[in-house]
């Protein structure tokens, strides 16, 4: 049955359609058009009340009910907040949209009228600011918009439709917590599966792809080295943590340009050092923040093998007992990389780049950032997946970094302000040519 799938998806995506109705475009951007006040008004509402990952219980709840107004079936707080909108119209394939719904625990500093002032507890109980610093409420406010212009054609596509709202993302837990609750049983199993993430270096009106891998795996390594502790004035009777632990940052280096193949790209860095109180004294251990940065499953094992490896080696040669090697913890919440399936990626942009114009689609290189977006793909199913990026800051904007070399506010930054208009309209443009691409009513029916 496996094998079939396999074969039916890869049968799907042989015949690209790419030719646009001209007709259907101009209804499709009227439509877009009527909606975008109210769709303008659901962005703001989203961007003045953010929630933070796993307590998304308003937002979810809105965006639910805006799927469910544009005529979708809708399932509430699956796998926690998630969302899950269907449309059946007729034989032939199914697609996925998916957006995430969470916020980043940052003070806003875009000076927008609308800008967050949200503070509220998080899960530990702790004060923090919120703001939608990674444009997630752009993402729903197109998935919205996406639902409409859908539901109101549905006489130009066949298939099924299913748009989740995804709770989590920026804990990397929202994805496997909706497909753990059954996503791919309960609901029709997906040919494909899209999704759209902005852009903070894109000019807003034009979208970017990339065949293969788009996004990186990621984990987050802590380690605690030991030693012995002691008088400054003193170093022969102690074993200095920081001397080994500066020892262990600069082997640490050697990993990606002495042990990886310079066409397997990645990253290792240590974010953060922490050790001792007081000048004259020598600490008993320091702790090390470490980040890996890697594209292919084997070069993530490498990176993880190779810290505890050095971590171990460098404090045997410091002459530290077994009983004192460095503690070398990964945290659970990796994310391995996003895997464009090139078949898919190759015809999402074509028909993109029919409905806008193939000035405004271009092919971008991949980031060493992570998404869950992934692990989509990453199922038994092995669903092909297609994240796209979509432009989000004024193009005005954008020249004038590229004149003066002044880098522009990144994704989670204080300043992050995407520009609406016209960055959700082309978010629906583009998402709804794919989708209507992907289930053009003449080649199922």
């Amino acid at each position: 049955m496996k094998f079939r799938h396999l074969l039916l998806t890869a049968a799907l995506l042989a015949t690209p359609v790419f030719a646009v109705d001209a007709a259907l475009r101009e209804l499709v951007a009227k439509k877009i058009a009527a909606d975008y006040p109210a769709l303008e008004k659901f962005y703001i509402d989203l961007h003045l009340h953010p929630e933070l990952s796993l307590m998304e219980e308003q937002t979810s709840a809105k965006v639910a009910a805006e799927l469910r107004a544009a005529g979708f079936e809708v399932t509430e707080k699956f796998g926690g907040y998630g969302v899950v909108a269907m449309l059946k119209n007729g034989p032939g394939p199914t697609v996925l949209i998916r957006s995430d719904l969470d916020g980043l625990p940052v003070a806003e500093e875009t000076g927008l009228s609308y800008a967050s002032t949200v503070v509220t507890k998080d899960l530990s109980g702790t004060s923090v600011p919120v703001m939608h610093a990674c444009g997630h409420d752009i993402h729903m406010s197109c998935l919205v918009g996406t639902a409409r212009v859908l539901a109101a054609f549905r006489d130009r596509w066949s298939g099924t439709a299913i748009l989740i709202g995804q709770p989590a993302e920026e804990r990397v837990l929202g994805a496997r917590a909706m497909l753990a609750a059954g996503l791919y049983t309960k609901f029709p199993k997906p040919d494909f599966a899209l999704a759209i993430h902005d852009s903070a270096t894109l000019p807003a009106g034009t979208v970017g792809t990339t065949e293969g891998f788009i996004m990186a795996n990621v984990d987050t390594v802590d380690v605690t080295v030991f030693g012995l502790g002691g008088h400054g004035a003193a170093p022969h009777t102690t074993k200095d943590p920081i001397v080994l632990a500066s020892r262990i940052v600069v082997a640490l280096q050697t990993i990606v340009s002495r042990e990886m193949r310079p066409t397997d790209p990645a990253v290792v860095t240590v974010g953060s050092f922490h050790g001792g109180t007081k000048n004259n004294i020598i600490p008993n251990e320091v702790k090390l923040g470490i980040t890996l940065r890697s594209y292919s499953d084997e070069a993530r094992v490498h990176l993880v093998e190779a810290v505890k490896r050095i971590c171990r080696g460098e404090a045997i040669a410091a002459g530290l007992p077994d009983d004192k090697m460095p503690l070398v913890t990964v945290s659970p919440e990796g994310m391995s990389s996003t895997y464009n399936d090139p078949a898919l990626t190759q015809r999402v942009h074509g028909a993109i780049a029919g409905w806008l114009g193939a000035d405004a689609v271009k092919s971008i290189e991949p980031d060493m950032v992570s998404e869950d977006f992934s692990l989509f793909g990453r199922t038994a199913e092995r669903v092909p997946i297609c994240l796209f990026r979509l432009g989000a800051i004024a193009p005005e904007k954008v020249a004038d970094s590229a004149r003066t070399g002044m880098p522009l506010p990144s994704l989670h930054s204080s300043k992050f302000a995407p520009v609406p208009e016209p960055t959700i309209r082309t978010g629906i443009t583009a998402m709804t040519a794919a989708v209507l691409d992907l289930l053009v009513k003449n080649e199922r029916t």
